[in-house]
């Protein structure tokens, strides 16, 4: 992806000034909605690295097979937009955060939307993916 190009994301940023800062530091993501945000450009970009170090370690997918399958599910689909519908808590200060989210993709052409709340907590001194709800 070009750096200067709109982010997948939907905040109407470039890449480079959104989840470009994530993917190139997780430790510079401020809140657990931009953690969210910039999982979300990961799956747009198949980045698979992003998507398991952004992913709490008690939860992440373990094998090398499970990550492959994820990469490769990522690529089938055509990512359409990102719609956030709240976040409860998740700020620099906050330990832990829900993010409610809706992403859309059509899937073999045809229309779909994965609509989740997720939680979010702190690890390691940066926000990683827990678990949906």
């Amino acid at each position: 992806m070009n750096s200067d190009q709109t982010c997948p994301c939907g905040s109407k940023k470039t890449y480079k000034e959104c989840c470009g800062i994530a993917h190139g530091n997780i430790m510079d993501v401020k809140t657990a909605e931009q953690l969210m945000r910039s999982r979300y450009t990961a799956f747009t970009l198949a980045n698979g690295e992003y998507l398991n170090l952004s992913h709490h370690s008690k939860t992440r997918p373990q094998t090398r097979s499970e990550r492959r399958d994820i990469i490769r599910w990522a690529k089938s689909v055509k990512w359409i937009g990102l719609e956030v519908i709240q976040s409860i808590k998740g700020k620099e200060e906050d330990i832990e955060g829900i993010v409610e989210f809706k992403a859309h993709f059509t899937e073999r052409g045809r229309p779909n939307m994965i609509h989740e709340k997720s939680t979010f907590i702190k690890e390691n001194g940066h926000w990683v993916y827990d678990t949906a709800l």
